[in-house]
């Protein structure tokens, strides 16, 4: 990661100067190349974006005429799971929408500097283990999997489906897998092993994912997985 990306988006020219400064300011205090691109509103970021979507972090007003915030975070999520999208708001009442999109934090105006320098931080680890992969063999080939893009296994008899961008299928035990993978995987039970970014709802009986698939989910599980949801945090 040559240079960081970092967009901020927020419809009051002053709130996007400051988020601006404090970016620059920590940048400069922790030593790190960052290029800042700022926009008016979501319908800016949305043009841009179509051109330009390597995009790592975005720092995300949440009250903004026309499309607001969580619809753009959406839209975002319909095809990257992996930007890190940090809300910023005048409210606390969007939890439930920030769980929706995986939003990784809620900053509150005015933003505090040091709030914002301790989220940007976690973001840029979050970045970073997005560019860890998983070696398997499969086809008579050694293939990388960027663990990122994985959003379960399950397992049939003595083999593993990965389902990621595609589906591969190897020879492997669902033990032997968890070992190579990070704290963002959780095992459901002794059929699956879950990404955790990729959990949108979480039932008694059931864990639903941003994709439309739905795992089936031991009881005992249950109170496990919210917990380590809860930490991933």
């Amino acid at each position: 990661m040559n240079s960081l990306k970092i967009a901020i988006c927020d419809d009051q020219p002053q709130d996007r100067q400051y988020l601006s400064d404090l970016v620059q300011k920590w940048a400069s205090a922790s030593h790190r190349r960052v290029y800042v691109q700022t926009f008016s509103s979501a319908e800016n970021f949305l043009f841009q974006y179509a051109q330009e979507s390597d995009l790592y972090i975005l720092l995300l007003d949440i009250e903004m005429p026309a499309m607001d915030g969580v619809s753009l975070a959406k839209k975002i999520r319909q095809e990257n799971e992996t930007m890190q999208i940090i809300f910023i708001t005048g409210y606390a009442d969007y939890m439930a929408e920030g769980y929706e999109v995986a939003a990784l934090h809620y900053l509150m105006k005015p933003v505090s500097p040091d709030k914002l320098y301790a989220v940007l931080e976690r973001a840029v680890k979050k970045v970073q283990s997005n560019e860890t992969v998983l070696y398997i063999t499969s086809g008579g080939e050694m293939l990388r999997i960027p663990l990122h893009t994985i959003r379960y296994i399950d397992v049939q008899g003595n083999y593993c489906t990965i389902h990621a961008g595609e589906s591969y299928t190897v020879k492997e035990t669902l033990s032997d897998l968890m070992q190579q993978l990070d704290g963002r995987f959780f095992r459901t039970g002794r059929s699956a092993i879950v990404n955790l970014t990729y959990v949108r709802r979480v039932t008694k009986t059931d864990v639903y994912l941003a994709d439309g698939a739905v795992l089936a989910l031991p009881r005992s599980a249950y109170h496990k997985i919210n917990q380590a949801l809860i930490e991933m945090e």
